[in-house]
């Protein structure tokens, strides 16, 4: 590489050092279970994990995933349209309608493929898409994508304001196509989309509605079947994209689910799944054992509920002020991106693991640690990491 440019990169990550916002990894050296070995700091508490069921160190996922790779072998080796699909992605394809409530689905190499593929490949310069101002990146990317490729019209609409999502349905009445696309968890915030008052919006306005489930998929519902089972709505969400990486497993992969119409012109025209190999089999089996397991111990998602409560609850008693929610995204807001992640480090030094957030992440002055609570907690940990917050809040004059 030129010295030239090694030089602007290194001014740039001396700046990030500067602005508190660079990123360390951590190393861990055991499975992601509630607590974990961390290189060079032993055993820790994890509240940063998707694995919200704790399935990806169950030992029926992971059985699954070994004998998928006696089986199938390590890879792929091709694209899907060649000679990469294997009987396993049609069970676990089968495996993922059926639990999201929809006709068909199509997996790909993650999820954020899936939002790729989704935008550029069914609109047109005659559509229009209306996005949430706080959709996550890969939504944002992929209306990018299809601005510049297909060349179709976009529309942003404030966080959660009805009224504003009307606005931009009024104004976008000439389009062929009006798409609304949503987070169904938003990630940052741990608050749930409104999906009664959109799909009522998107009935009057002749909408069709996405919704990335990722955080609510084997999270949300009486039997984690995501936010249309939270409302009661399952079946009617017209485009899901989600994730195999969180709930389900946490090893990779994602998936859209619709009619069986859209994702058959997906696996025509979608190009993230027409120029990438398959999901590896040995993680699509191991997805697809975590999908069974969900179906019978629907426990699991009663128990990540309580967790989540009682945590929420427990933080605002010892003074914190966590964002209020239903669901197992708990965020402290702090303000200053240089307390946040100050506050991450004195907290691993406690033995908790919990990441801070700056900008350009959350917006200016948002700055927040964020907890993300599984069902594999037990009690203890939970109190452990509670009592962690308090000597660290105290310290830090939070609290």
């Amino acid at each position: 590489m030129k010295a030239s440019v090694e030089q602007r990169l290194a001014a740039e990550l001396e700046q990030f050092r500067k602005d508190g916002v660079y990123k360390r990894l951590n190393y861990l050296d055991s499975p992601q279970g509630p607590r974990v070995k961390m290189e060079g700091r032993g055993e820790v508490i994890i509240l940063s994990s998707n694995n919200y069921l704790g399935l990806s160190s169950v030992p029926e996922v992971i059985a699954a995933g070994k004998a998928a790779l006696d089986r199938f072998g390590a890879g792929t080796a091709s694209v899907r349209f060649i000679c990469g699909t294997f009987t396993i992605h049609r069970e676990l394809e089968q495996a993922l309608a059926e639990l999201v409530g929809t006709e068909a689905s199509l997996t790909y190499v993650s999820c954020w493929n899936a939002n790729e593929g989704l935008c550029p490949t069914i609109l047109g310069p005659e559509d229009v898409v209306i996005s949430d101002e706080l959709n996550h990146a890969s939504i944002i990317d992929s209306i990018r994508l299809a601005k510049g490729i297909v060349k179709c019209q976009s529309a942003v609409y404030r966080h959660s304001d009805m009224k504003d999502l009307e606005e931009k349905l009024k104004a976008a009445r000439s389009a062929r196509t009006r798409l609304i696309f949503t987070d169904g968890v938003f990630s940052m915030e741990g608050d749930i989309a409104k999906l009664p008052d959109i799909l009522e919006l998107a009935e009057r306005y002749d909408a069709i509605v996405a919704v990335d489930d990722s955080h609510g998929t084997g999270v949300l519902g009486a039997t984690g079947r995501g936010t249309a089972e939270h409302y009661g709505l399952l079946g009617k969400v017209d485009i899901i994209t989600s994730t195999l990486g969180k709930a389900l497993g946490g090893a990779a992969g994602g998936f859209t689910a619709s009619s069986a119409a859209l994702i058959d012109y997906l696996v025509q025209r979608s190009r993230p799944q027409l120029f990438s190999n398959a999901l590896p089999c040995t993680v699509a089996a191991s997805a697809l054992e975590s999908v069974r397991y969900l179906r019978k111990h629907p426990e699991l998602v009663a128990r990540l509920h309580e967790n989540a409560r009682y945590f929420r609850e427990q933080l605002t008693a010892r003074g914190f002020k966590p964002l209020p929610g239903d669901t197992p995204i708990i965020p402290v807001i702090l303000g200053e991106t240089a307390k946040a992640i100050r506050m991450s480090e004195m907290l691993l030094d406690e033995g908790v693991f919990v990441t801070g957030f700056g900008y350009p992440v959350v917006p200016q002055g948002q700055a927040r640690v964020r907890c993300q609570i599984s069902a594999a907690h037990t009690r203890d940990d939970l109190d452990q990491a509670l009592a962690a917050f308090v000597k660290v809040g105290k310290k830090l004059g939070l609290i």
